[in-house]
């Protein structure tokens, strides 16, 4: 599997590590409801199909990527970078 980095391009997957489940949110620091935090923390789907995902590109730039990936073909339909620097590197800029 290929992922394209937006900063680095296309790279054999083993430069990444899988960050999990890219559709899960996190609760407000406030909830004190311990179900809440369990299903945070413990339960996660398992999709068959488009599935959005986070990515670390640990041996390249170290971005973290939103990837959307198909779990059965393993095609990759869409890399975003996510974090502080998003914007310009989704944009292209490089800056």
């Amino acid at each position: 599997m290929r992922i394209t980095c937006p900063h680095c391009g296309p790279r054999d997957h083993s430069e990444f590590t899988y960050g999990g489940d890219g559709t899960v949110t996190r609760p407000d620091d406030t909830v004190t409801d311990r179900a809440a935090w369990e299903d945070y923390v413990y339960l996660r789907d398992n999709p068959r199909g488009p599935h959005v995902e986070l990515w670390h590109h640990g041996q390249g730039c170290r971005m973290w990527l939103r990837v959307t990936r198909d779990t059965v073909t393993h095609a990759i339909t869409r890399v975003e970078a996510v974090g502080p620097w998003a914007g310009h590197i989704n944009k292209g800029d490089g800056s």
